[in-house]
């Protein structure tokens, strides 16, 4: 496959199919960050929740074997290299939980949604890209590297497992294969949920995305002779690379990022399709799209301090077991719940 199409091209064709399956998810199996945590908060339905967990349960109990077999280095990832910054975590997974509320979607959301039809989403979607850029590379770049250092090439990987193996000398795949059957079995104790085939097979459907983006890339940095970088599917910068390379695309290669992106929108399309559910959309009330570019332009910053979005820290990070994933998935559930109830409280009806 290198020979005929090249690195680059490569990694965003598995990209891509990592992310039609992801848009599949999302359109037909109803696999949503903010969805899942409304109906937590005020549906009294944990199975979209659960949902999560089992994709969680997933991708971890799939890369920590693809660990313990050579398949993937998890000392090459970012979240495992990069030196943990907690203060950035909490502030970032805040103001991305925030903005998602106020968004009512998160950048990988708001990406199936496009693929649906929703010209409001493709505001937000810019936005969010724009915005993640600003802060990552543009005039505000500086400044985050000030207030909330984040260095490459930690001494030890930033991850339970390693953490585990040096205290303990417990492997990483034991500690990985635990944890992730732990939180499997928390996810399915729910009797409601047992009796839910579709939103199992969607969780184990996305934790598998997040594991072939693992395994792809490190297998084309390991085969071929370009330094391309090992990542999995996150939903921040790589919509500002996508955006970039669309403008660029004459003297810019493609990338995993670029082809994760638009795979999510043609997957949200296909099976927005196949359930009847594809229409256009637009906003009619300025004030509500307002709000939703004030909670994008929130998103991107937060993801790039938090170093990932609600899928990026959620699953990806939770996949190779990074110290940063359970705080800042913390930190977007409680700013998701704060910007929640600020708007049901803030748009309830008069009595």
């Amino acid at each position: 496959m290198l020979e005929t199409l090249g690195e680059a091209n490569s990694a965003a064709l598995i990209g891509l199919i990592g992310g039609i399956a992801l848009g599949l998810a999302a359109r037909i199996g109803r696999f949503c960050t903010l969805g899942a945590i409304e109906d937590l908060l005020y549906g009294s339905d944990d199975r979209r929740m659960r949902m999560w967990g089992i994709a969680i349960a997933t991708a971890i109990i799939g890369t920590q074997t693809a660990l313990a077999f050579g398949y993937l280095d998890g000392a090459e990832t970012a979240y495992l290299d990069r030196v943990w910054n907690p203060i950035g975590t909490i502030v970032g997974g805040l103001l991305f939980g925030y903005g998602m509320a106020l968004s009512g979607n998160c950048g990988y959301g708001a990406l199936a949604r496009l693929g649906g039809g929703d010209l409001r989403s493709f505001v937000i979607v810019i936005v969010l890209g724009l915005s993640a850029y600003f802060v990552m590379s543009g005039p505000l770049a500086h400044l985050r590297v000030w207030l909330f250092p984040a260095d490459t090439g930690a001494v030890t990987p930033q991850g339970f497992g390693q953490l585990a193996e040096r205290t303990m000398g417990i492997s990483p795949a034991v500690t990985g294969l635990v944890i992730g059957g732990l939180i499997l079995a928390l996810a399915l104790s729910s009797r409601t949920m047992r009796q839910s085939p579709g939103h199992i097979f969607w969780g184990v459907i996305v934790g598998l995305a997040i594991l072939t983006g693992w395994v792809g890339t490190f297998w084309i940095a390991m085969t071929g002779f370009d330094a391309e970088p090992i990542e999995t599917h996150t939903f921040a910068a790589p919509i500002g690379d996508t955006i970039f390379y669309a403008m660029t695309a004459s003297g810019n290669a493609l990338s995993f990022s670029v082809g994760s992106v638009l795979g999510v929108v043609s997957g949200a399309a296909l099976g927005s399709y196949s359930k009847g559910h594809f229409r256009w959309e637009a906003c009619e009330d300025p004030r509500e799209l307002k709000r939703q570019i004030i909670g994008a332009a929130l998103m991107g910053p937060g993801a790039i301090l938090a170093v990932g979005c609600s899928v990026g820290q959620g699953i990806s990070a939770f996949s190779v077991l990074a110290y940063s994933a359970p705080v800042a998935s913390l930190a977007i559930f409680a700013g998701a719940a704060l910007g929640l109830r600020q708007l049901i409280t803030g748009f309830a009806p008069a009595e």
